[in-house]
């Protein structure tokens, strides 16, 4: 595989997967990763129509396209995990766990995870960082990508509820370093204004918006070129 389509934070914006199908019909992907975070927004913790209408909408998007990798994100993870943060809504939990399952299960288990690998690029929604392989492997830097995937794909709230995991860290602003120099990584989860590349972090969260509603980044889906490792506006 080579050129991969991204889908970022969605956050409740149904409208994402309307959009990316149509660009998909345009072009050739090998593949398709969604970095996580589906649901909650500012102010939607009541709008259980939004809830429903954004997992209608993935649900219908990952059946139409088998090639789709899913990394869960923190907030859709919290609610399996009963875990509250900033937009968590215990009123939605229920729905939001029934619908993830099912998303889940419209998938090949195999495309189901917190890390994907394709062509040796990590797929993630925060990105794996040196501190989270040293806390949880302790085997220095030639750890094999398919055993972390396997060995990730088994942790749990005890070992991926932290600051450095591959759901909340934060490596673009902060003192983190990640994995390793030699693996390009993908992710989403910190908001920016355009696709940001920082030596091999690729950041692609452009969907988010302030409080107000007013656009934190340019709402431009991209792909991504696993060989060359460079990114591309999709439009």
């Amino acid at each position: 595989m080579s050129k991969v389509f991204i889908i970022p934070d969605v956050h409740l914006k149904p409208w994402m997967f309307i959009g990316a199908s149509e660009l998909i019909e345009q072009a050739d992907y090998d593949a398709i990763v969604m970095l996580g975070d589906l649901v909650d927004d500012w102010g939607q913790d009541e709008n259980r129509e939004l809830y429903k209408e954004t997992f209608d909408e993935a649900i219908r998007f990952v059946k139409e396209h088998q090639n789709t990798f899913f990394c869960y994100g923190n907030h859709d993870i919290s609610y399996v995990w009963e875990l509250a943060e900033s937009g968590y809504s215990w009123r939605m939990r229920d729905l939001v766990v029934e619908r993830l399952n099912e998303l889940v299960g419209a998938l090949p288990p195999e495309n189901v995870g917190f890390l994907h690998s394709i062509d040796g690029v990590l797929f993630s929604h925060a990105g794996v960082t040196e501190q989270f392989v040293e806390y949880q492997f302790g085997l220095g830097w030639d750890i094999p990508i398919p055993y972390m995937l396997e060995r990730v794909s088994r942790m749990d709230e005890r070992h991926l509820w932290t600051d450095e995991s591959p759901i909340w860290a934060r490596p673009q602003y902060d003192e983190m370093k990640l994995y390793s120099k030699d693996v390009f990584q993908v992710v989403g989860h910190t908001p920016v204004g355009k696709p940001f590349l920082e030596g091999n972090l690729l950041t692609l969260d452009t969907f988010s918006t302030y409080r107000d509603g007013t656009l934190f980044g340019n709402q431009r889906f991209v792909w991504v070129d696993t060989v060359s490792k460079t990114w591309h506006y999709a439009d």
